[in-house]
């Protein structure tokens, strides 16, 4: 795991245990910006089946109840038909394989014919996926497939148009933990597909010592405490520290803590820390970071730009759905 991140940033003690341990929750894919649409697809790891068929079952569900009374009331049980989703406006596409399990979750018997893949950016009118098979079945499910395909693929979109806003640097757009309630691993997985990086998926696969945490621990060095009893519980765990002063640099980056968080900083306070930290841990800038901001704020030299808004507050991607055959 430690080696992981030395892919990916140049450590200015490497080796020495200051800053040096990686911090492999940053890296779970790496995209680069010039990769095509098929390869960055390839480059996307997959949802873990158990989610997908979870998330799907879960929104079925909640969607059908008992029984779509409309469609049981206007549509003959042995009715076929076939449709087509498309895109109703550009967008960076993701959701395919829970958008499919919806499908198959209300009838497995539904033929089910990918056109385009997670990851690819989609033109207006462009088909995403066909399904045929029972109408009654295709009209159940539709709205919950769409759902996870415009949720999704807002994600998606706004990730990739914050990727591109800090092109030419070496900042990469992380998310956060600020996500739809059930849904992080899916919103987390768009994020990929818009070729950001996830940061820690939750509490448990890393440390991130904040204010509030140093302020419940007592008196005496707190920081030096909170770090010892980080190690001691998950070495090999990424120990993440937040700073809001460029004086708290010094004495934090002589710990050996992996990143240092620099929370609603200034552009010339993250300049100074990243001049100040030489390397020796990894920068993650957060707070306030807009499509208009990170561009300067990648120009200082962070490592990493935390981009909250990718997930909680994204504005989804228009999808319809389309009948065009039926048989009776």
């Amino acid at each position: 795991m430690r080696g992981q991140l030395r892919s990916q940033i140049e450590f200015g003690n490497e080796g020495k245990g200051t800053g040096a341990r990686a911090c492999a929750g940053y890296l779970r894919i790496k995209v680069r910006r010039s990769e095509t649409a098929a390869t960055v697809h390839e480059m996307i790891p997959p949802l873990e089946t158990a989610v997908i068929r979870e998330a799907a079952s879960r929104a079925l569900g909640e969607d059908r109840g008992p029984a779509d009374i409309t469609t049981l009331a206007c549509i003959k049980f042995d009715t076929q038909a076939s449709a087509r989703i498309f895109a109703k406006e550009t967008g960076v596409l993701a959701g395919m394989p829970v958008a499919e399990q919806v499908f198959r979750e209300q009838d497995i018997s539904l033929v089910l014919t990918e056109k385009a893949r997670d990851g690819v950016t989609l033109k207006p009118g462009e088909t995403v996926l066909e399904i045929s098979g029972s109408a009654a079945a295709i009209l159940t499910a539709e709205r919950c497939a769409l759902n996870f395909l415009q949720q999704l693929s807002g994600v998606a979109t706004q990730t990739r148009r914050f990727v591109e806003a800090v092109a030419g640097t070496k900042a990469r757009i992380l998310d956060t933990r600020k996500t739809v309630p059930g849904l992080r691993a899916l919103q987390k997985y768009a994020v990929v597909c818009g070729g950001g990086v996830n940061h820690r998926m939750g509490l448990y696969d890393r440390f991130l010592i904040k204010d509030n945490h140093l302020a419940l621990m007592g008196t005496g060095d707190r920081l030096g405490e909170a770090i010892r009893a980080a190690r001691a519980l998950d070495p090999d765990a990424v120990l993440e520290v937040e700073v809001d002063r460029i004086d708290q640099i010094p004495d934090i980056i002589t710990r050996g803590v992996d990143v240092l968080l620099l929370d609603n900083m200034s552009l010339e306070e993250m300049r100074s820390c990243v001049a100040l930290i030489a390397g020796r841990a990894a920068t993650e800038a957060s707070g306030n970071m807009t499509l208009e901001r990170v561009p300067e704020v990648a120009r200082t030299g962070v490592d990493f730009i935390s981009v909250g808004s990718l997930t909680h507050s994204v504005r989804a991607i228009d999808f319809s759905l389309e009948i065009e055959g039926r048989k009776a």
